[in-house]
């Protein structure tokens, strides 16, 4: 047992809490969200260690034994995961103070952001699958309120598009998880896990995998996202930066959870369907990418990709593959931070968020134009950046999958994903000036916080070697769920 395993959602749940009766106090806020955040990183690295070298972790709450109390289980995945979250977490937060504005911060906006991480880091490390939607839906009722803060037309309009997709999706969640619970009686992952492999998968509970399949793509924008580029685009960059590196994360990781320790006896259904979404993904992914000329949506279209591009290392469920899904991810949620920061930066600098109203930057932020471009080989996965690694082992394990047309795409949607970047270089930075006066802004600090960021994504791909130790650590229970079933059925 180790009670380390509740400190990643106590601390933001606690400094939530006390938030609100800060209303007032903007200084006194952000110093205990810094705190807060910090914290997390040294709970999160402590922890990661831990499990390095003892193995998974387990926390029964009140000591009621699995499969009957609420257990929290942390493997590698799990502490990985957490800990890139509050690595972005406290990028975006020390972000927010230049640039969310007063208003905002005053209606509760700090307060908000830590209930949402808490929704995060206990979907990571819940080991049931109702708590599971618990958690969900904690970290959604933050995002509305994210989301919705300015009370702009377009925030207005999107959030009722956001949040009636989410509201069918987590309609669609409990009655999975009412039906799952109909036909084996338990709801404890590991436990089910049993008890799917003891009646067999197939017919209603292929029906159940699928409904999961469908709750899941709904949340991580795989496929089903046609409400993700405008929502997305709707709110400041700062949330946009929490949303595109968690959200879709949190939709991930609950397919890469189900699909490799529950629903895992009938991969020619289940990982089939993953496959041909992971492959539209990406195909509908780059094509956005490519068409639009306003940065928030060619980021948008960006996250879609690196969507389809996990799930094809899920659908592949090959050692390898997985492996590269594990550091896909991590790379893609610290990247996805960097990038939506830089763009928030950009679009300050030029007072637009349109390419084509935009030119020139380059004289005038020389740093700010060669950060995104060398944030833009990261994306593609050119050498020794940390994109590469994870591409690599992908596409290695599809070939080995025998998924030749879908590693193609994933190759073919890399070109599409440089060819969104280098326009977006292109026209902003190198184009000729716009008949406008460039607004005046500092953007020193927030540049020197997206080079710290910057620095510890080209480190992980320098330092690929240790990053995979973890890793293939994560890696090996996916692919032997067996190990995450005896060290939570242990007792």
């Amino acid at each position: 047992m180790s009670n380390l395993l509740v400190l990643p959602i106590l601390i933001p749940l606690c400094s939530a809490v006390v938030l609100i009766f800060l209303k007032e106090k903007l200084p006194l806020q952000r110093l205990i969200s810094v705190v807060s955040a910090v914290l997390n990183v040294m709970v999160a690295v402590i922890l990661v260690q831990r499990i390095h070298v003892e193995g998974i972790q387990t926390l029964q709450m009140g000591g009621w034994m699995p499969p009957y109390g609420i257990v929290f289980v942390g493997d590698m995945l799990a502490a990985l995961l957490v800990l890139t979250t509050s690595v972005v977490g406290l990028a975006i937060l020390l972000y927010s103070f230049r640039s969310i504005g007063e208003e905002r911060e005053r209606f509760y906006y700090y307060t908000f952001f830590h209930f949402l991480l808490v929704g995060v880091y206990g979907s990571f490390l819940t080991g049931d699958i109702f708590n599971l939607f618990v958690f969900f839906e904690v970290m959604l009722i933050a995002s509305y309120a994210l989301i919705s803060i300015g009370g702009t037309k377009l925030q207005l309009r999107e959030t009722s598009k956001y949040l009636l997709i989410n509201i069918v999706s987590s309609t669609l969640f409990v009655a999975a998880v009412a039906y799952l619970y109909a036909a084996v009686g338990t709801l404890n992952m590991a436990h089910l896990s049993q008890r799917v492999a003891e009646a067999g998968q197939g017919g209603v509970l292929n029906v159940i995998a699928m409904l999961f399949l469908i709750v899941f793509a709904l949340k991580a924008g795989l496929f089903l996202f046609f409400w993700l580029p405008g929502s997305y685009s709707a709110p400041p960059s700062a949330v946009r930066a929490l949303f595109g590196a968690l959200l879709t994360k949190v939709g991930l990781y609950a397919i890469i959870r189900t699909f490799t320790l529950i629903f895992v006896n009938d991969p020619g259904f289940t990982h089939t369907w993953i496959a041909w979404m992971a492959g539209a993904t990406m195909i509908l992914g780059g094509l956005g990418a490519a068409a639009y000329h306003d940065i928030p949506r060619i980021f948008n279209y960006n996250v879609i990709i690196s969507v389809g591009f996990v799930a094809f290392g899920i659908a592949s469920a090959t050692p390898d593959s997985l492996d590269g899904a594990v550091f896909y991810l991590l790379h893609d949620m610290l990247a996805k931070g960097l990038m939506f920061i830089l763009g928030g930066i950009i679009i300050t600098a030029a007072g637009t968020d349109q390419l084509k109203a935009m030119g020139g930057l380059i004289k005038r932020y020389p740093l700010l134009g060669w950060m995104f471009f060398a944030l833009a080989l990261t994306l593609v996965g050119i050498p020794p950046f940390s994109g590469f690694a994870g591409k690599v082992l992908i596409i290695r394990g599809g070939l080995e999958s025998g998924m030749l047309t879908l590693s193609l795409i994933g190759l073919g949607s890399s070109f599409l994903v440089l060819y969104s970047l280098i326009k977006m270089f292109r026209l902003a930075f190198w184009g000729n000036e716009p008949d406008r006066e460039y607004p005046k802004v500092h953007i020193r600090g927030v540049t020197v916080l997206a080079a710290g960021l910057l620095a510890l994504v080209i480190c992980m791909g320098v330092g690929a070697e240790q990053v995979y130790s973890y890793v293939s650590q994560a890696g090996e229970v996916l692919v032997s769920p067996a190990l995450y079933i005896e060290a939570v059925m242990k007792e």
